[in-house]
């Protein structure tokens, strides 16, 4: 029955985590307008999908997660750390028909709402969804120097503040990536927190990656930054074609991205 149940939900570690999922928060589903969102104790929204359109990215910080297309066109593999309501992963691995996509999250009560609620595929040979801790994926030697993109995106359960954020963190998710490997990663807070979060997550990065840029807030605490292994040569005309290809296949406001760029270079001149 329980082999049943993992092979269904498409989870790893099952037994693991069955024990400790009671620890964990529990998961919420609301719909109001034609938009599902996902919830963990708190009136936090956690991921949402809009219904009539359910692979698309409905959030705009999550749609900025995916501004690594800019400089990386044919990934072979993307790892996502924390599901939310499986967004990223859902358009990773309907987008990018060549590359593997993992997917690390802490809370089985999360995967299976993904899979009742969300439309998140089963697992197969290309879409992995591991219920384990992210901070023990990058720290797993066997998977040092194997993701071409790392997304982050690691909620607590109110909304808080970033779950992991140590520069030891950091290390070890560049450690993961491989030699011209990339992460972007959401750096969002309660507002009295939130300045001195992003300030100690971007010093925190600065340390381990060669090059660190970030993108104007949204959403009142969601900044998202990008960051380099090897610093990339910038070209922003390049970069403008390149967001109207992106814009044209994929539906997502790549010329922001582009802007907001150009407005941070500006601003570190």
């Amino acid at each position: 029955m329980l082999e049943k149940l993992r092979r269904k939900l498409g989870m790893n570690l099952y037994k693991a985590t069955q024990a400790a999922s009671t620890e964990l928060p529990e998961v919420t589903i609301a719909e109001h307008l034609g938009v599902r969102t996902l919830h963990l104790s708190s009136d936090a929204i956690q991921g949402a999908m809009r219904m009539a359109v359910p692979d698309q990215i409905e959030l705009e910080y999550v749609q900025q997660m995916m501004m690594w297309v800019l400089f990386k066109h044919e990934p072979q593999h993307i790892v996502q750390l924390g599901l939310g309501a499986a967004s990223l992963t859902k358009f990773c691995y309907r987008n990018f028909a060549e590359a593997r996509v993992t997917a690390i999250e802490l809370n089985p009560k999360v995967i299976t709402a993904c899979h009742q609620h969300f439309k998140l595929p089963v697992n197969d040979e290309r879409l992995q969804v591991l219920c384990m801790n992210a901070l023990d994926y990058v720290n797993d030697s066997a998977n040092q120097g194997k993701a071409d993109v790392l997304q982050i995106d690691l909620y607590d359960a109110a909304a808080e503040a970033p779950a992991l954020s140590s520069a030891a963190f950091y290390q070890a998710c560049a450690d993961t990536l491989n030699e011209d490997g990339m992460l972007t990663v959401n750096l969002f807070g309660n507002p009295h927190n939130y300045e001195a979060n992003c300030t100690a997550n971007l010093a925190a990065l600065q340390e381990a990656f060669d090059a660190v840029v970030w993108l104007p807030l949204v959403h009142d605490a969601n900044t998202v930054a990008i960051a380099f292994k090897q610093a990339p040569a910038v070209d922003f005309d390049d970069l403008y074609e390149r967001a109207t290809a992106i814009r044209l296949a994929y539906k997502l406001p790549a010329a922001k991205w582009v802007n907001g760029l150009k407005e941070w270079m500006a601003e570190q001149m």
